[in-house]
Protein backbone atom coordinates (compact mmCIF):
# COMPACT_ATOMS: atom_id res chain seq x y z
CA UNK A 1 0.00 0.00 0.00
CA UNK A 2 1.14 3.01 -0.93
CA UNK A 3 1.02 6.78 1.20
CA UNK A 4 0.53 10.27 -0.77
CA UNK A 5 3.33 12.42 0.02
CA UNK A 6 1.16 14.67 2.56
CA UNK A 7 0.72 11.24 4.37
CA UNK A 8 4.13 10.34 4.00
CA UNK A 9 5.04 13.45 5.86
CA UNK A 10 2.51 13.12 8.53
CA UNK A 11 4.58 10.19 9.12
CA UNK A 12 8.17 12.34 9.05
CA UNK A 13 6.96 14.88 11.43
CA UNK A 14 5.98 11.64 14.30
CA UNK A 15 9.78 10.19 13.80
CA UNK A 16 11.36 14.23 13.92
CA UNK A 17 12.50 14.36 10.04
CA UNK A 18 11.90 18.10 9.18
CA UNK A 19 9.34 18.54 6.51
CA UNK A 20 7.54 22.22 5.38
CA UNK A 21 4.41 23.79 6.86
CA UNK A 22 2.12 22.87 4.32
CA UNK A 23 -1.74 22.45 4.17
CA UNK A 24 -3.82 20.07 2.55
CA UNK A 25 -6.28 21.37 -0.37
CA UNK A 26 -9.51 19.46 -1.31
CA UNK A 27 -10.76 21.96 -3.70
CA UNK A 28 -9.48 24.73 -5.55
CA UNK A 29 -11.59 27.55 -2.80
CA UNK A 30 -9.76 26.04 0.14
CA UNK A 31 -6.87 28.56 -0.78
CA UNK A 32 -8.95 31.62 0.02
CA UNK A 33 -8.57 30.31 3.61
CA UNK A 34 -4.64 29.10 3.32
CA UNK A 35 -2.96 29.42 6.77
CA UNK A 36 0.62 29.51 4.76
CA UNK A 37 2.20 33.06 3.73
CA UNK A 38 2.84 33.48 -0.43
CA UNK A 39 4.82 32.22 -1.82
CA UNK A 40 3.90 28.70 -1.74
CA UNK A 41 3.94 25.55 -3.78
CA UNK A 42 1.37 23.16 -5.16
CA UNK A 43 1.73 19.73 -5.64
CA UNK A 44 -0.68 16.97 -7.40
CA UNK A 45 -1.38 14.39 -4.88
CA UNK A 46 -1.29 11.16 -7.08
CA UNK A 47 0.48 7.95 -6.54
CA UNK A 48 2.98 8.28 -9.79
CA UNK A 49 6.03 9.60 -9.92
CA UNK A 50 7.18 12.96 -12.64
CA UNK A 51 4.86 15.01 -11.01
CA UNK A 52 6.90 18.30 -11.73
CA UNK A 53 7.87 17.28 -15.26
CA UNK A 54 4.32 16.93 -15.93
CA UNK A 55 3.16 19.91 -14.09
CA UNK A 56 1.55 18.40 -11.47
CA UNK A 57 3.96 21.15 -9.37
CA UNK A 58 3.42 24.73 -9.82
CA UNK A 59 4.56 27.74 -7.60
CA UNK A 60 2.25 30.69 -7.12
CA UNK A 61 3.07 34.53 -5.46
CA UNK A 62 -0.76 35.05 -4.45
CA UNK A 63 -4.49 33.82 -4.13
CA UNK A 64 -5.44 34.45 -7.55
CA UNK A 65 -2.61 32.38 -8.85
CA UNK A 66 -2.74 29.85 -6.40
CA UNK A 67 -6.53 29.32 -7.43
CA UNK A 68 -6.25 29.15 -10.83
CA UNK A 69 -2.85 26.77 -10.89
CA UNK A 70 -4.83 24.48 -8.45
CA UNK A 71 -7.75 24.02 -11.14
CA UNK A 72 -5.60 23.61 -13.88
CA UNK A 73 -3.99 20.71 -11.24
CA UNK A 74 -7.16 18.66 -10.29
CA UNK A 75 -7.64 18.43 -13.94
CA UNK A 76 -4.25 16.96 -15.20
CA UNK A 77 -3.40 13.54 -15.49
CA UNK A 78 -0.19 12.10 -14.32
CA UNK A 79 0.32 8.59 -16.01
CA UNK A 80 -3.47 7.97 -15.98
CA UNK A 81 -3.97 9.73 -12.21
CA UNK A 82 -5.98 12.67 -11.55
CA UNK A 83 -5.47 13.84 -7.95
CA UNK A 84 -8.41 14.38 -5.39
CA UNK A 85 -6.15 16.46 -3.39
CA UNK A 86 -3.46 18.81 -3.33
CA UNK A 87 -0.91 20.01 -0.93
CA UNK A 88 -0.30 23.64 -0.47
CA UNK A 89 3.59 23.69 0.97
CA UNK A 90 5.90 26.63 1.72
CA UNK A 91 7.84 27.71 -0.34
CA UNK A 92 11.97 26.65 -0.07
CA UNK A 93 15.19 27.53 -1.76
CA UNK A 94 17.90 24.88 -1.51
CA UNK A 95 21.35 25.30 -2.06
CA UNK A 96 21.56 21.44 -2.98
CA UNK A 97 19.57 18.65 -3.51
CA UNK A 98 20.30 15.06 -1.97
CA UNK A 99 18.24 11.66 -2.46
CA UNK A 100 17.81 8.96 0.83
CA UNK A 101 15.78 6.00 1.03
CA UNK A 102 15.31 2.93 3.19
CA UNK A 103 14.21 0.21 0.95
CA UNK A 104 13.54 -4.12 1.34
CA UNK A 105 15.96 -5.89 -0.71
CA UNK A 106 13.87 -8.65 -2.12
CA UNK A 107 16.19 -11.15 -2.92
CA UNK A 108 18.49 -10.73 0.59
CA UNK A 109 15.53 -9.83 2.73
CA UNK A 110 17.30 -7.18 4.40
CA UNK A 111 17.10 -3.42 4.63
CA UNK A 112 18.89 -1.40 2.22
CA UNK A 113 19.92 2.44 2.42
CA UNK A 114 19.95 4.64 -0.34
CA UNK A 115 21.71 7.21 -1.01
CA UNK A 116 23.39 10.44 -3.22
CA UNK A 117 24.45 13.67 -3.55
CA UNK A 118 22.40 14.16 -6.31
CA UNK A 119 18.23 14.50 -6.04
CA UNK A 120 15.55 15.58 -7.31
CA UNK A 121 13.65 15.42 -10.77
CA UNK A 122 17.36 14.27 -12.40
CA UNK A 123 17.77 11.17 -10.21
CA UNK A 124 17.10 9.01 -12.98
CA UNK A 125 19.52 10.46 -15.21
CA UNK A 126 22.76 9.91 -12.35
CA UNK A 127 21.60 6.79 -11.07
CA UNK A 128 24.56 5.25 -11.02
CA UNK A 129 25.85 7.85 -7.97
CA UNK A 130 23.29 5.68 -5.85
CA UNK A 131 25.06 4.47 -3.05
CA UNK A 132 24.17 1.78 -0.63
CA UNK A 133 24.72 0.31 2.16
CA UNK A 134 23.18 -3.18 3.39
CA UNK A 135 21.80 -3.31 6.75
CA UNK A 136 23.50 -7.12 7.88
CA UNK A 137 22.68 -7.09 11.61
CA UNK A 138 21.22 -5.14 14.71
CA UNK A 139 20.82 -1.27 13.21
CA UNK A 140 23.08 0.95 15.12
CA UNK A 141 24.22 4.90 13.84
CA UNK A 142 27.09 3.64 11.99
CA UNK A 143 25.34 2.27 9.26
CA UNK A 144 24.16 5.89 8.63
CA UNK A 145 26.90 7.22 8.80
CA UNK A 146 28.49 5.11 6.43
CA UNK A 147 26.19 5.82 4.31
CA UNK A 148 26.54 9.85 4.62
CA UNK A 149 30.60 8.86 4.29
CA UNK A 150 29.84 6.23 0.67
CA UNK A 151 27.91 9.82 -0.61
CA UNK A 152 30.68 12.25 -0.50
CA UNK A 153 29.25 14.08 2.25
CA UNK A 154 31.32 16.40 4.53
CA UNK A 155 32.11 18.57 7.80
CA UNK A 156 28.57 18.89 9.68
CA UNK A 157 26.26 17.65 6.79
CA UNK A 158 27.85 14.21 7.35
CA UNK A 159 26.39 14.30 11.35
CA UNK A 160 22.67 16.35 10.00
CA UNK A 161 21.99 13.48 7.28
CA UNK A 162 23.03 10.56 8.97
CA UNK A 163 20.30 11.39 11.33
CA UNK A 164 17.84 11.56 9.07
CA UNK A 165 19.12 8.30 7.90
CA UNK A 166 18.49 7.00 11.75
CA UNK A 167 14.59 8.64 12.07
CA UNK A 168 14.38 6.91 8.50
CA UNK A 169 15.36 3.44 9.63
CA UNK A 170 12.90 3.56 12.27
CA UNK A 171 10.31 4.58 10.76
CA UNK A 172 11.12 1.47 8.28
CA UNK A 173 11.24 -0.53 11.33
CA UNK A 174 7.86 0.97 13.08
CA UNK A 175 5.63 0.34 10.34
CA UNK A 176 6.52 -2.47 8.76
CA UNK A 177 7.66 -0.63 5.31
CA UNK A 178 9.06 -1.95 2.15
CA UNK A 179 9.93 1.74 1.27
CA UNK A 180 10.74 5.15 2.79
CA UNK A 181 12.04 7.67 0.19
CA UNK A 182 12.90 11.59 0.06
CA UNK A 183 13.78 12.39 -2.79
CA UNK A 184 15.13 15.44 -2.67
CA UNK A 185 16.50 15.67 1.10
CA UNK A 186 17.08 19.30 0.53
CA UNK A 187 20.40 21.38 2.09
CA UNK A 188 20.14 25.57 2.60
CA UNK A 189 22.95 27.75 2.54
CA UNK A 190 22.52 27.37 6.18
CA UNK A 191 23.83 23.92 5.81
CA UNK A 192 19.80 22.54 7.27
CA UNK A 193 17.98 19.83 5.38
CA UNK A 194 14.65 19.76 5.26
CA UNK A 195 12.73 17.15 3.50
CA UNK A 196 10.46 18.33 0.08
CA UNK A 197 8.78 15.11 -1.03
CA UNK A 198 8.48 11.91 0.76
CA UNK A 199 7.15 8.46 -0.46
CA UNK A 200 6.24 5.40 1.79
CA UNK A 201 5.20 2.03 0.89
CA UNK A 202 3.52 -0.10 3.52
CA UNK A 203 3.82 -3.87 3.50
CA UNK A 204 0.47 -5.28 2.75
CA UNK A 205 1.07 -8.26 5.19
CA UNK A 206 1.58 -5.94 7.90
CA UNK A 207 -1.33 -3.49 7.67
CA UNK A 208 -3.68 -5.63 10.13
CA UNK A 209 -0.60 -4.18 12.90
CA UNK A 210 -1.37 -0.81 11.66
CA UNK A 211 -4.82 0.18 11.45
CA UNK A 212 -3.85 3.78 11.69
CA UNK A 213 -2.31 3.79 8.10
CA UNK A 214 -5.32 2.01 6.76
CA UNK A 215 -7.55 4.70 7.95
CA UNK A 216 -5.37 7.24 6.01
CA UNK A 217 -5.92 5.21 2.81
CA UNK A 218 -9.54 5.09 3.91
CA UNK A 219 -9.70 8.62 4.45
CA UNK A 220 -8.05 9.57 0.72
CA UNK A 221 -10.46 7.56 -1.12
CA UNK A 222 -13.47 8.86 0.95
CA UNK A 223 -12.35 12.43 -0.21
CA UNK A 224 -14.55 14.43 -2.74
CA UNK A 225 -13.40 13.81 -6.35
CA UNK A 226 -12.80 16.34 -8.60
CA UNK A 227 -15.38 17.78 -11.05
CA UNK A 228 -15.66 16.43 -14.76
CA UNK A 229 -12.99 17.75 -17.01
CA UNK A 230 -14.35 20.60 -19.17
CA UNK A 231 -15.50 19.77 -22.19
CA UNK A 232 -12.54 19.01 -25.09
CA UNK A 233 -9.89 17.71 -22.29
CA UNK A 234 -9.00 14.47 -23.36
CA UNK A 235 -8.64 12.04 -20.45
CA UNK A 236 -6.14 8.94 -21.24
CA UNK A 237 -7.58 6.05 -20.14
CA UNK A 238 -5.87 3.29 -18.18
CA UNK A 239 -5.68 -0.11 -18.35
CA UNK A 240 -6.14 -2.81 -15.88
CA UNK A 241 -2.23 -4.15 -16.25
CA UNK A 242 -0.17 -4.93 -19.41
CA UNK A 243 -0.32 -8.93 -19.61
CA UNK A 244 3.35 -10.41 -18.58
CA UNK A 245 4.26 -6.49 -16.87
CA UNK A 246 1.49 -7.44 -13.66
CA UNK A 247 3.27 -4.67 -11.65
CA UNK A 248 2.78 -1.92 -14.53
CA UNK A 249 0.00 0.19 -15.95
CA UNK A 250 -0.24 1.18 -19.77
CA UNK A 251 -1.55 3.99 -20.81
CA UNK A 252 -3.99 4.37 -24.07
CA UNK A 253 -4.60 7.74 -26.07
CA UNK A 254 -6.81 8.26 -28.97
CA UNK A 255 -3.79 8.88 -31.40
CA UNK A 256 -1.76 5.97 -33.11
CA UNK A 257 2.00 6.10 -32.06
CA UNK A 258 3.40 3.57 -29.64
CA UNK A 259 5.50 4.75 -26.66
CA UNK A 260 7.64 2.80 -24.59
CA UNK A 261 10.38 4.80 -22.18
CA UNK A 262 11.76 3.89 -18.92
CA UNK A 263 11.41 5.93 -15.95
CA UNK A 264 8.00 8.01 -15.31
CA UNK A 265 10.29 11.68 -15.59
CA UNK A 266 11.80 9.89 -19.24
CA UNK A 267 7.99 9.20 -19.82
CA UNK A 268 6.32 12.30 -19.21
CA UNK A 269 9.04 14.22 -20.83
CA UNK A 270 9.05 12.08 -24.40
CA UNK A 271 4.85 12.06 -24.44
CA UNK A 272 5.39 16.14 -23.93
CA UNK A 273 7.91 16.15 -26.76
CA UNK A 274 5.64 14.37 -29.07
CA UNK A 275 2.49 16.27 -28.30
CA UNK A 276 4.74 19.54 -28.91
CA UNK A 277 6.03 17.93 -32.01
CA UNK A 278 2.26 17.23 -33.26
CA UNK A 279 2.32 13.40 -32.50
CA UNK A 280 -0.59 11.63 -31.58
CA UNK A 281 0.39 9.35 -28.96
CA UNK A 282 -1.84 5.90 -28.91
CA UNK A 283 -0.40 3.55 -26.13
CA UNK A 284 2.80 4.52 -23.65
CA UNK A 285 4.14 2.34 -21.23
CA UNK A 286 6.99 3.19 -18.82
CA UNK A 287 8.90 0.31 -17.68
CA UNK A 288 10.43 1.45 -14.71
CA UNK A 289 13.85 2.10 -13.62
CA UNK A 290 16.38 -0.33 -13.20
CA UNK A 291 15.49 -1.58 -9.74
CA UNK A 292 12.34 -0.46 -8.09
CA UNK A 293 10.56 -1.25 -5.11
CA UNK A 294 7.06 -1.82 -7.12
CA UNK A 295 8.41 -4.13 -9.28
CA UNK A 296 9.44 -7.90 -9.08
CA UNK A 297 13.35 -8.35 -8.90
CA UNK A 298 13.44 -9.02 -12.97
CA UNK A 299 15.61 -6.76 -14.98
CA UNK A 300 14.97 -3.45 -16.81
CA UNK A 301 15.86 -5.79 -20.24
CA UNK A 302 13.38 -8.53 -19.05
CA UNK A 303 11.14 -6.04 -19.16
CA UNK A 304 11.45 -4.62 -22.35
CA UNK A 305 10.88 -8.02 -24.28
CA UNK A 306 7.65 -8.30 -22.67
CA UNK A 307 7.06 -4.30 -23.36
CA UNK A 308 7.85 -4.85 -26.64
CA UNK A 309 5.50 -7.75 -27.14
CA UNK A 310 2.76 -5.81 -25.20
CA UNK A 311 2.74 -2.64 -27.79
CA UNK A 312 3.53 -4.17 -30.90
CA UNK A 313 0.24 -5.81 -30.13
CA UNK A 314 -2.22 -3.05 -29.58
CA UNK A 315 -4.56 -2.25 -32.33
CA UNK A 316 -4.46 1.29 -33.75
CA UNK A 317 -0.60 1.91 -33.67
CA UNK A 318 0.91 3.04 -36.90
CA UNK A 319 4.12 3.44 -35.27
CA UNK A 320 6.25 3.06 -31.83
CA UNK A 321 8.51 5.20 -30.39
CA UNK A 322 11.55 3.75 -27.85
CA UNK A 323 13.24 6.29 -25.64
CA UNK A 324 15.15 3.86 -23.29
CA UNK A 325 18.59 6.27 -20.81
CA UNK A 326 21.47 2.97 -20.02
CA UNK A 327 22.60 2.98 -16.63
CA UNK A 328 23.82 -0.05 -14.97
CA UNK A 329 22.07 -1.76 -17.63
CA UNK A 330 24.23 -0.25 -20.40
CA UNK A 331 22.61 0.52 -23.66
CA UNK A 332 24.66 -2.26 -25.42
CA UNK A 333 22.42 -4.99 -23.19
CA UNK A 334 18.86 -3.27 -24.18
CA UNK A 335 20.04 -3.61 -27.75
CA UNK A 336 20.90 -7.11 -26.74
CA UNK A 337 17.40 -7.60 -25.65
CA UNK A 338 15.87 -5.74 -28.49
CA UNK A 339 17.75 -7.63 -31.03
CA UNK A 340 16.93 -11.01 -29.21
CA UNK A 341 13.40 -9.96 -28.98
CA UNK A 342 12.88 -9.24 -32.70
CA UNK A 343 14.68 -12.31 -34.20
CA UNK A 344 12.90 -14.51 -32.17
CA UNK A 345 9.79 -13.26 -33.96
CA UNK A 346 8.51 -15.33 -36.69
CA UNK A 347 7.34 -12.81 -38.69
CA UNK A 348 8.74 -9.36 -39.87
CA UNK A 349 7.96 -5.79 -37.97
CA UNK A 350 4.39 -4.92 -38.81
CA UNK A 351 4.85 -1.28 -37.63
CA UNK A 352 7.70 1.30 -37.80
CA UNK A 353 10.27 1.16 -35.05
CA UNK A 354 12.01 4.17 -33.92
CA UNK A 355 14.93 3.44 -31.68
CA UNK A 356 16.13 5.70 -29.67
CA UNK A 357 19.33 5.49 -27.06
CA UNK A 358 21.02 7.18 -24.76
CA UNK A 359 23.50 6.53 -21.73
CA UNK A 360 26.62 4.03 -21.83
CA UNK A 361 27.73 2.13 -24.74
CA UNK A 362 25.03 3.94 -26.48
CA UNK A 363 26.79 4.14 -29.77
CA UNK A 364 27.95 0.32 -29.68
CA UNK A 365 24.42 0.08 -29.28
CA UNK A 366 23.28 1.42 -32.34
CA UNK A 367 25.37 0.26 -34.09
CA UNK A 368 24.72 -2.91 -33.04
CA UNK A 369 20.80 -2.78 -34.19
CA UNK A 370 21.61 -1.33 -37.50
CA UNK A 371 23.46 -4.17 -38.02
CA UNK A 372 20.35 -6.21 -37.80
CA UNK A 373 19.41 -4.42 -41.21
CA UNK A 374 15.58 -4.81 -40.53
CA UNK A 375 13.29 -2.63 -42.98
CA UNK A 376 11.19 -1.41 -40.70
CA UNK A 377 13.77 -0.64 -37.65
CA UNK A 378 14.82 2.72 -37.60
CA UNK A 379 18.49 3.47 -34.84
CA UNK A 380 18.65 7.58 -34.27
CA UNK A 381 21.12 9.48 -32.11
CA UNK A 382 19.19 12.91 -31.90
CA UNK A 383 15.70 12.46 -29.57
CA UNK A 384 14.17 15.30 -31.44
CA UNK A 385 15.10 13.80 -34.72
CA UNK A 386 13.78 10.18 -33.61
CA UNK A 387 10.43 11.79 -32.53
CA UNK A 388 9.99 13.57 -35.51
CA UNK A 389 10.65 10.48 -37.75
CA UNK A 390 8.12 8.33 -35.60
CA UNK A 391 5.59 10.69 -36.05
CA UNK A 392 5.94 10.64 -39.81
CA UNK A 393 6.23 7.10 -40.42
CA UNK A 394 2.97 6.51 -37.54
CA UNK A 395 1.15 9.25 -40.20
CA UNK A 396 2.58 8.12 -43.09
Amino acid sequence: MDLLEYQAKDLFQKVGIPVLPSQRIDHPKDLKGLKIPYPIVLKSQVYAGGRGKAGGVRFVENTIDAVAAAQAIFYLPILGQYPEVLLAEAKYAPDRELYLAVVLDPSLRRPLLLGSREGGMELEATSRQIQQVLVDGEFSPFYARRLALKMGLTGELIESVSAIAEKMYHLFLTYDLDLVEINPLAVNPAGEVMALDGKVTVNDAALGRHPDLVAMQSGDRDSPSPAPAPAGMAHPAPLDKAPGLPNLTPMLFPGNLGILCNGAGLTMATLDLVDQAGGQPAACLNLGGESSYRLPPDTLCDRLEKGLDWILQTQRLRGVLLNLLGGSATCDAVAAAIAHYLKQQRQPLSLPLVVRLGGAHAEAARRRLAALDLPRLVVMESLDEAIAKAIALSQA
